[in-house]
């Protein structure tokens, strides 16, 4: 896991739901979100006229080594002109890297437990976090729920999970 240039392993993120998001046609929006890490790009479908969307999608990136942080924006949908957008933010994954790593060096015991709390990110202006946000180790699998504030826009907020999910060792 230690390689420059090398992937580290897979990050599964659930994008679960958006909340009070901003309009952008006449009274709704038709919201979908882009999620960027380095040089990949993946993207919700869009969900129409609904302001509070229920998406619950699983996008699967490679966590690269370094790992950059991992970057969110929302858009709403036009036929006729460019998508607008609703907001936008950001996580760094440097916490989840870290948790990983600590994860690895635990006691097998500790890490067969059903659930083990590996670290705590603290809600703050700086990390976009509504909530206290923690990383735990939850049935063999290293997740984090994240509740978001969208930066760059009047309103809005996303939920979301991030699982990593190891590499097939040789």
């Amino acid at each position: 896991m230690e390689i420059l240039g090398t992937i580290l392993g897979l990050l599964k993120v659930r994008v679960v739901k958006g909340s009070n998001l901003a309009i952008r046609d006449r009274n709704s929006s038709d919201p979908y979100v882009v999620v960027k890490l380095g040089n990949q790009t993946v993207k919700t479908r869009v969900i129409k006229r609904d302001l509070n969307p229920f998406w619950d999608e699983e996008l699967t990136l490679s966590i690269p080594n370094p790992t950059p942080p991992l970057k969110l924006q929302v858009f709403d949908k036009d036929t006729l002109s460019r998508d607008d957008k609703m907001g936008d933010a950001v996580i760094d994954l440097q916490p989840l890297v870290m948790a990983v790593s600590m994860r690895n060096a635990l006691p097998l015991t500790l890490t067969s437990k059903s659930e083990t709390e590996l670290h705590r990110m603290v809600a703050c202006k700086g990390n976009f976090l509504v909530k206290d946000s923690c990383i735990r180790h939850l049935d063999g699998k290293t997740v984090q729920d994240i509740c978001l504030r969208l930066q760059n826009v009047e309103c809005g907020e996303l939920e979301l999970q991030l699982k990593w999910v190891d590499l097939p060792r040789d």
